[in-house]
């Protein structure tokens, strides 16, 4: 009977904390860490999810951008934090391959984290500067064939990196790695020609197709864009088998508690809802999407099985 008590009063108490805990939250400001640097797509999202945050949580949401180490900085600037709520990663497609590609791991994103929600998902496209020769990409492939090993591609976190290495796997091209710590490195020297291809966001190269300042050659979707309807999809443009997972959402460290984590769910579905929020991403050129914590787990995973997969195929070591 007193052990049953004692379980009885632990139990209670317990709740009561978490009850108190979650009542409480947030009562400071909350860091949104973002691993890439401020202007690029990235910290687009984050910044709009931010600030609708902040109306119905009383609360700012301050963006932080910690770039560098193909995106690994940022992760593990929030599991160094305390897991209370107040220091979340807006991560993505990219977060994943970073505890596969590199040596030593700095974390392992189905462990460390606890998934909150999907904020956005997005496609890639292939930008060429915009004096290229190229007018397509079956006459990129033959200059890239004329010439390996001499061209030279930009890469800001994994997700551009294996999009280029599955175009080079696909079409039979060898070409250079340059790596950046942002699209908004990287886009303007793409648009210098100081290299010659980017696969990125359709985000983050959208503006500058349209006022000429970038070319877009194709799309790594099923069918064609709305935003972009006379650019051809990649299968369309003759190549096959490019497929990147493509979302941005909220991660919190594994021991945030339960509760929080929901809340934060729950506020992200809502604020998702709003029709100007929505509007304010389909003007960034992705779709809102959100999604329940269990929901997002299940995208974890699936990704790291594709990435290792793609790893290991390609014989892609650790860095």
């Amino acid at each position: 009977m007193r052990c049953l008590l004692s379980k009885l009063v632990a139990a209670v108490s317990l709740a009561l904390t978490s009850i108190t805990t979650l009542a409480q939250y947030p009562t400071k400001p909350v860091r949104l860490v973002v691993a890439f640097a401020a202007g690029g797509p990235s910290d687009t999202a984050a910044r709009t999810l931010g600030q609708a945050l902040s109306k119905p949580t009383g609360q700012p949401f301050i963006i932080e951008n910690r770039p560098g180490a193909d995106g690994a900085i940022a992760p593990q600037t929030v599991l160094s934090a305390t897991a209370d709520g107040y220091t979340l990663l807006f991560g993505g497609t990219t977060t994943v391959p970073i505890s596969l590609m590199k040596n030593p791991p700095p974390f392992d994103v189905l462990t460390d984290f606890a998934p909150v929600s999907t904020v956005t998902r997005f496609a890639w496209s292939m930008y060429l500067p915009p004096d290229a020769t190229a007018k397509s990409v079956a006459e990129f492939v033959t200059h890239a064939k004329a010439n390996p090993g001499k061209l030279n591609f930009a890469s800001s976190n994994y997700g551009e990196f294996l999009a280029a290495a599955q175009f080079m796997n696909a079409t039979g091209t060898s070409m250079v790695r340059v790596p950046y710590k942002g699209a908004a490195q990287a886009l303007p020297d793409l648009m210098a020609g100081r290299v010659q291809l980017n696969f990125a966001p359709l985000s983050a190269g959208l503006p500058y197709v349209r006022d000429g300042r970038l070319r877009m050659l194709a799309i790594l979707l099923p069918k064609r864009s709305p935003a972009v309807p006379d650019v051809p999809t990649m299968s369309e443009a003759g190549v096959l088998g490019i497929s990147v997972p493509s979302w941005q959402g909220v991660l919190a460290p594994v021991k945030t508690p339960g509760k929080i984590v929901e809340l934060l769910s729950r506020e992200i579905n809502r604020v998702l809802l709003d029709p100007e929020v929505r509007a304010q991403f389909d003007r960034q050129g992705v779709q809102a999407e959100a999604s329940t914590p269990q929901a997002l787990a299940a995208t974890l995973r699936e990704d790291a099985q594709t990435w290792r997969q793609f790893i290991r195929q390609n014989g892609l070591d650790r860095q």
